[in-house]
């Protein structure tokens, strides 16, 4: 075995008018003694995300007939490298994504666009008034929303299993709001709270994904992957004259599809 990676080639049996082909990337790291640094294990992954996408792109093309699907998802993001480190956390959120294959490219080939909102910084710092003996609470929230649009290659007929790998650009609101909360524990309503900062700034990226679909009779679908997304000139904590970063993040996914034919055959 080569030092780096190779390359298994097995054929899948999957129902399709021929065989599909899929290559399995086997990664032989060896062992580094001492610390592993984070930035070596950081550009390990993307090292294997990379093989991974080349993977997905041998795979055989099946010539059944394509249908696309509308999913929602569920992420988890996790910030990577210290422009991204720095201003935010790991944190949950949800999506919603359609892809339409085009039969032209033997269903090998799909475009895909889709919104997905997480939130990257939920922090609250509570502070005692020594006069007034009240609790007062700043709360600070990141949001972050992006829209995208791309392709994505892999199979899209009516295999069983459809693994896929895809590229999009996607345009990214980046929110941040901090107010300050008087609470009242007896009744929340009650609370009195003063909007301190609220700012938001578009910005231009761009995400590599590579995922898996389960397809079940064309019907529904269950879909997971990882993505590797890239924001670009981002002012760093949305200030006044800020320094511009540029975070990467890795986000996790798992959804469900349904296939339009699904949907148009309940369609009155």
């Amino acid at each position: 075995m080569a030092k780096s990676a190779s390359l298994l080639i097995l054929a899948l049996i999957i129902p399709s008018p021929r065989p599909i082909y899929l290559c399995v990337s086997v990664i032989n790291v060896k062992p580094k003694s001492g610390v592993i640094m984070k930035k070596e294990i950081s550009s390990r992954w993307k090292r294997r995300i990379a093989i991974m996408a080349l993977v997905t792109l041998s795979i055989g093309f099946s010539d059944a007939t394509a249908g696309g699907k509308l999913g929602i998802y569920g992420i988890r993001m996790a910030p990577d490298g210290k422009d991204a480190e720095n201003y935010s956390r790991p944190g949950w959120g949800g999506g919603l994504h359609v892809v339409v294959p085009v039969p032209q490219f033997r269903n090998g080939v799909a475009g895909v666009a889709g919104i997905d909102i997480a939130n990257l910084l939920s922090e609250t710092i509570v502070f005692n008034d020594n006069l007034t003996g009240l609790r007062v609470e700043q709360q600070t929230s990141q949001d972050y929303i992006r829209s995208y649009i791309g392709s994505q290659v892999g199979g899209h007929g009516n295999g069983f299993i459809r693994p896929h790998a895809g590229i999009n650009l996607a345009l990214i609101y980046y929110g941040i709001k901090t107010d300050v909360v008087v609470p009242d524990d007896s009744d929340r309503e009650n609370e009195i709270r003063q909007n301190l900062r609220k700012k938001g700034k578009w910005v231009f990226g761009y995400d590599i994904t590579l995922g898996v679909d389960l397809n079940f009779s064309n019907t529904i679908a269950l879909d997971g992957g990882v993505r590797y997304l890239k924001t670009f000139s981002l002012p760093q904590q949305l200030g006044e004259n800020s320094v511009t970063i540029h975070p990467q993040y890795f986000q996790v996914y798992i959804g469900i599809g349904i296939s339009f034919r699904m949907i148009s055959r309940d369609t009155p």
